[in-house]
């Protein structure tokens, strides 16, 4: 055994002899001596010196060693100082008593060169283990900090970046408890330039910082598209591609991705990998369940991924409640989980929608549930179609250089009418005009209405009266992707004019659809009703644009919007 050199040792012995004899024995060990002749003076010695090492008298006057000892110890802190007492007593007895007061060891009297050289050495090596684990424990003590820090400045930006729509709207409400200092939930809603309302409820793989790094694509990817005016069909399989390129390969993302649309009161879902999400429908009380039938996002390459969505009338008042798997797999004190069937007895015995997520929170309470991933709670109220308002969007141009006169026309055929939605591109070359930007919603509104009239009841031969309720909804849609899928023929025409004028200028939308057209004096002639579930389309499009009118017995649209220049 290598003996320990170089240490400064405390003697605190009451006998002269005693103390002469060890610290002859030390000193020839190649240690520093400190010396005291009682315990009072071995706790001066020890705060003026600060010795590595102590050995101490049991017996000693004015203070004996077992006080000094309680009180060097004290004085340590955490520094380990051994203290190897010194003693004629029987020694099961005196290592108790030592043991009680802090000693480390016991040395029995006479002295024996070899064993106390052996104890310090001992001592030495325990006290230098206990230097280098109080170093480790404060080095990594400061990176924690360090990385706490990093991880509170990436929260505050992924916050900023997640929470930047519309979820403080008054008919939003939601709950988020992260199970750690990243949430592996996503939670985010944004308004489309139409006024409808994109909402992506998200849970991915663990929790955390790992579940979060797939956060920050998927909400560029949901925000730029939403402003945009995409559907959900286009951004899905855009997120889908995203998270499978960038997510390793045990990682995934379930999400819940909805539309709620005031002005065609329905509601569109996707849902992959979720639990149910549910629909009360305010008229009946009736509560409807929306069960996942995709995989999550993230895990099927862009050919296999099934992007298509299920839509069902959200007339206002109805809402829409949706949650994690956090929820469900709360486990309380016996180990059981939350489970399904106690949250469908807390929608069962719910009797005001509003209060419906306070009433879950409630029952974990009461569950007393240890949470074991994040919880999501999130529930939107459909409301009464307010007066559009185009979101916030960032132009980087000037608004010096804006084209005043042009026109194009775009002829959509059948192989691009089943995979490409032409109007977020039609609306991006229309917002170039300065002047129409402070109308971007409503052109967008009454443009998506024109070309889905065009598309469903001109090219596909839907009939509108089929959404009269809820299964008439489902059939329209089912029908709508059927015939979509074997389109063979057939088109969409759409042209675009831009003309300056005096005070400002003028766009003209033409939209021509190969069908058989309709009878336009019948349906002119109903009053503008936007309450019905069915033909909604041309009163929508009536009220936002009274220049509105067909001609081609329906099969062309045209409409105008005007603007005034700037002074």
């Amino acid at each position: 055994m290598p003996q320990a050199r170089g240490l400064t040792i405390l003697i605190a012995e009451d006998s002269a002899a005693d103390r002469l004899l060890l610290a002859t024995i030390v000193q020839r060990l190649g240690h520093t001596v400190l010396l005291a002749s009682n315990g009072a003076e071995a706790v001066e010695v020890f705060c003026q010196q600060r010795p590595h090492l102590v050995l101490m008298d049991g017996l000693m006057p004015v203070m004996d060693g077992f006080e000094a000892t309680r009180q060097i110890k004290a004085l340590a802190g955490e520094v380990l100082v051994p203290i190897i007492f010194l003693t004629s007593l029987n020694h099961a007895d005196a290592l108790t008593r030592t043991l009680e007061a802090g000693g480390d060891d016991v040395l029995l009297k006479p002295y024996n060169p070899m064993l106390l050289a052996a104890k310090i050495t001992v001592m030495d090596r325990l006290r230098r283990l206990q230097d280098t684990v109080l170093q480790q424990r404060d080095q990594i003590a400061r990176h924690n900090v360090y990385l706490l820090n990093e991880q509170r400045v990436a929260k505050a930006v992924f916050d900023r970046v997640a929470h930047e729509g519309c979820l403080s709207a008054p008919n939003i409400q939601y709950r988020q408890s992260p199970y750690a200092l990243f949430n592996g939930d996503l939670l985010l809603a944004a308004h489309t330039p139409s006024g409808d309302t994109h909402l992506l409820l998200a849970d991915f793989t663990g929790h955390g910082l790992p579940a979060a790094i797939g956060a920050m694509p998927l909400a560029e990817v949901f925000y730029s598209m939403t402003a945009k005016g995409y559907g959900l069909g286009e951004m899905l399989r855009e997120m889908n591609a995203k998270l499978k390129r960038i997510l390793p390969v045990d990682m995934f993302c379930c999400a819940h991705v909805v539309c709620v649309s005031a002005l065609r009161r329905s509601l569109e879902v996707w849902s992959g990998g979720m639990p149910d999400g549910y629909l009360h429908t305010q008229a009946t009380g009736q509560r409807t369940a929306l069960s996942s039938q995709h995989l999550p996002l993230g895990v099927l390459k862009a050919k296999a991924f099934d992007h298509s969505t299920r839509v069902m009338p959200m007339l206002p008042g109805d809402q829409l409640f949706l949650l994690t798997d956090g929820v469900t797999e709360t486990t309380g004190p016996d180990e059981q989980l939350f489970g399904a069937q106690r949250l469908q007895r807390v929608l069962e015995a719910n009797r005001d929608p509003q209060h419906l997520i306070d009433e879950v929170e409630q029952a974990l309470r009461q569950f007393q549930g240890q949470i074991r991933d994040d919880v999501s709670m999130v529930q939107i109220t459909s409301q009464v179609a307010q007066r559009l308002g185009m979101p916030a969007m960032l132009y980087t141009d000037s608004g010096q250089c804006s084209p005043l006169d042009w026109s194009a026309r775009f002829e959509f055929r059948a192989s691009t009418l089943q995979q490409f939605n032409p109007l977020p591109y039609l609306l991006h070359m229309l917002m170039e005009v300065h002047g129409l930007r402070a109308q971007g919603a409503q052109i967008h509104a009454v443009l998506s209405e024109l070309y889905s009239n065009a598309l469903e009841h001109g090219v596909l031969g839907l009939d509108s009266r089929l959404k009269r309720d809820a299964k008439g909804f489902a059939r329209y849609y089912e029908l709508r992707n059927q015939r979509l899928i074997a389109l063979k023929s057939g088109f969409v025409r759409i042209a675009m004019c831009v003309v300056p004028e005096r005070q400002g200028g003028r766009l003209t939308l033409h939209v021509e659809d190969s069908g058989p057209g309709f009878d336009v004096a019948s349906m002119l002639a109903r009053p503008l009703d936007l309450d019905r579930l069915s033909g909604r389309g041309l009163s929508l499009v009536r009220q936002l644009c009274p220049s509105a009118r067909w001609s081609d017995e329906g099969r062309t649209a045209t409409v105008e919007f005007l603007w005034e220049a700037l002074a």
